[in-house]
Parts: C-alpha cells; structure tokens; sequence
C-alpha cells in the first residue's frame, strides 16, 4: 500500500513540479511526450535521462508497466525534450543495467539503486533536434 501511496503522491503532485523543472533543466531530468494508447491523448512525463553516444539512457524508475513507456512501446515514436531541444524519439529499446547504471552520475546512479531501480531503455533520435516556437511547452496532461 505505501509504494502506491508514493506512486500517486509522485503522479499527481510532484510530476506537476517536476514537469516545470525539467522543461528547461540543464541535468538529468527531462521530459517524454508520448500519446495515450487507448485514449489518443497526448501526454507529458517527467524522466530521468542521460546521453550516451547519440542515444539516450531512461530509467524506468516504476518499472516497464508505466504509462508514458507503453505509449511510446505502442506507438513506436514520442518526443523527448531534454536540456532545451526537442528529440523526436524511436520505440524504446531494454537496455542492461550493467550497461546503463554507470553512464549516470554518481548522484543519479546512488539514487535510482536506492530506489531499486535497475531497469533501462533506451531511445534513439530520428531526426535532427528542435527548438521551434511550435514545439516547445504545451501543457499537456501529466502522467
């Protein structure tokens, strides 16, 4: 009962902060926008990201059954906005831990093992990054 009480407290309340803190973050928080499976709504979701060679590394701080990580499995595309670009993004490929953990920061890397987490994906880019008017903050729903 308490981890889904950490859950929704997270969902609801402190994504909404972090939403705002990670659009125009310079470290390892940004933002994945992805469409609702089933709804066809669009969303946004703040995440845990780092850079390696020219794909991203995402912990999956909840898992593989959150919502944002389904959407983007279905749709095989979303976006990723990440230290002021816009990255539209691949379907996300599992990445081993062993892998993945070390390309964090010490700080994220403490964290995200404290947290239990040691399960990663990453996303590649598709195309160049953006910054257009038309694609920056939209407001969209978190989830």
């Amino acid at each position: 009962m308490f981890p889904n009480r950490i859950r929704y407290f997270n969902k609801y309340i402190l994504n909404r902060f972090m939403l705002k803190f990670a659009v125009s973050s310079r470290n390892q928080f940004a933002v994945i926008r992805h469409v609702g499976r089933r709804s066809g709504k669009s969303y946004e979701t703040p995440i845990i990201v780092v850079s390696k060679d020219e794909d991203f590394l995402i912990a999956l701080t909840y898992g593989l059954k959150v919502d944002w990580y389904r959407n983007l499995l279905a749709a095989e595309q979303g976006t990723l906005r990440w230290h002021g670009e816009n990255y539209p993004i691949g379907k996300p490929e599992p990445v081993d831990h062993s892998i993945a953990l070390p390309a964090f920061p010490p700080q994220e890397r403490m964290i995200l093992r404290l947290l239990g987490n040691l399960q990663f994906v990453r996303v590649k880019p598709v195309t160049s990054p953006s910054t257009s008017a038309d694609t920056a903050q939209t407001g969209l729903p978190i989830l």
